[in-house]
């Protein structure tokens, strides 16, 4: 199985415009059951990655949320630009 880092990043790839400015790093947690997940990216592409009134946010973090299941941990998504 592969990280879901990943699979994250992955998902994210297609939708930036400098695939170099991208990274997803997980951070740590005090729950166990949790797992967070910090998207980097450039400004005009953290924009992109979160579109308009959170459209496209919600609809990765609901992606990411269908394989959470299978590792019965909850997945959170930060998007951060730099």
């Amino acid at each position: 199985m592969r990280p879901v880092e990943d699979i994250l990043y992955d998902l994210v790839l297609p939708l930036v415009e400098d695939e170099k400015s991208l990274s997803v790093k997980r951070l740590p947690s005090l729950d166990e059951n949790e797992i967070i997940l910090a998207i980097y990216a450039e400004s005009s592409d953290i924009a992109r990655l979160i579109g308009r009134q959170g459209v496209m946010a919600h609809a990765i973090r609901q992606t990411m949320s269908i394989g959470s299941r299978v590792l019965d941990q909850r997945i959170s998504i930060k998007f951060e630009s730099y």
